[in-house]
């Protein structure tokens, strides 16, 4: 015999996934309908259109896919690749490179562009590289959960457009937490998912595009071949999620209730408001960790509210840390990727998980398990700074 499933107590501070909101625990529990049930389809019309204000954008198309926010990447990439296309990837972070082996995979023609990850790249910057490559495709990461940096992208997409290239964005780790404008900084498609400032449990992504990506996607002899995935093309999800309500697959329908609750609660709390909880938890976590003695990795002027990431103290064992943390505290906290791996821990503050009193918790665990460690911390202040903070900016 089993046992029923005993899930232990966890205050997840990480960079995805969060904690999940109760309301939209509750909204997953409630009746299947059939996936092409009329208070089904209204559900999914709802959706659509709460997709898209997070998203800052007028687009027609905007849905939700099946799968991690990696399923949306991989979708939106192979829609408009083709064999031998040139695909620019400015690289300052991890999640570039996914980008760019999915590319690959579609057998495109990649460029990286690196630097080092504390800080984006200069709009400038990429220009240049734009001008030097002549891409048919840039694509990009709006925020880097791996070193906490946020990319500037006004400027790029603006020439991106004047140049006719398709401009393409993962904003997973943003949207929803920071202020996003796909149609003012022409993106031609954006990518976010359910994890991270939704509260949603991870199973969904989130697309947009505009008429420039729909015209490609509409052309059905664009090229010699079909779009490499059935499953995840976007030329035939969309026509699941607008009027003509193909029979593509079976819709996880309690995936979009869940998404449906999360977008709703998001909307109803106002988008201005729930920034500005992501950016006073992120100011009163900092205040913490600097008060406590510790350093924020990278550049300050293009961090990202929804992810701190701290150098761990020379001399300590940040997976011990973690480890106690975990165990003692029931904080969950992250490492990180690469050259920054043992060297930085990454603290999360995003939806449901960015509230007050786990900005309090986090810190008192990390100072409980530093001082168990005998790290060099200036020990009883990292709570008295991040309350003072909050006092003054509430």
């Amino acid at each position: 015999m089993y046992k029923e499933l005993t899930i232990a107590q966890r205050t997840i501070m990480t960079p995805g996934p969060v904690e999940a909101h109760p309301a939209v625990l509750q909204a997953m529990t409630s009746r299947i309908l059939g996936q092409f049930d009329p208070n089904f389809l209204a559900i999914m019309d709802e959706v659509k259109e709460m997709i898209k204000q997070p998203f800052g954008t007028k687009n027609k198309e905007a849905f939700a896919i099946d799968g991690t926010s990696r399923a949306g990447l991989e979708a939106a990439l192979i829609a408009l690749i083709e064999p031998g296309d040139k695909v620019l990837i400015p690289a300052y972070g991890r999640f570039a490179f996914l980008l760019g082996e999915i590319c690959e995979r579609a057998q495109a023609q990649v460029k990286y562009v690196e630097k080092e990850w504390t800080a984006p790249f200069a709009p400038v910057e990429v220009i240049k590289e734009i001008d030097a490559f002549q891409p048919k495709i840039v694509a990009m990461v709006h925020g880097e959960t791996a070193n906490g940096q946020m990319q500037p992208l006004a400027e790029i997409g603006q020439y991106c457009r004047a140049k006719d290239i398709f401009f393409v964005v993962d904003m997973v780790a943003t949207y929803g937490g920071v202020a996003l404008s796909v149609d003012d900084w022409c993106v031609d498609l954006a990518i976010a998912g359910t994890q991270k400032c939704l509260s949603v449990p991870s199973g969904l992504s989130l697309v947009t595009y505009n008429e420039r990506v729909e015209a490609v996607l509409s052309t059905t002899d664009r090229n010699k071949r079909h779009i490499m995935s059935n499953y995840l093309d976007l030329s035939q999800l969309q026509r699941y999620w607008n009027t003509e309500r193909i029979n593509h697959h079976t819709e996880a329908t309690s995936m979009i209730y869940a998404l449906h609750e999360g977008l709703r609660m998001l909307l109803n709390e106002g988008l201005d408001a729930a920034y500005q909880r992501h950016l006073t938890n992120e100011g009163a976590l900092v205040a913490g960790l600097e008060a406590m003695g510790l350093s924020i990795y990278g550049e300050k002027a293009t961090k990202m509210p929804t992810v701190t990431p701290i150098f761990i103290p020379e001399g300590v064992d940040g997976e011990a840390v973690r480890e106690e943390m975990l165990h003692s505290f029931g904080v969950e906290i992250a490492s990180s990727f690469g050259d920054l791996k043992g060297k930085i821990w990454r603290i999360g503050n995003m939806g449901y998980s960015s509230r007050k009193e786990n900005i309090l918790h986090v810190l008192a665990a990390l100072e409980g398990a530093l001082l168990y460690q005998q790290a060099p911390i200036s020990a009883g202040k990292a709570l008295i700074a991040a309350l003072n903070y909050y006092q003054k900016t509430t």
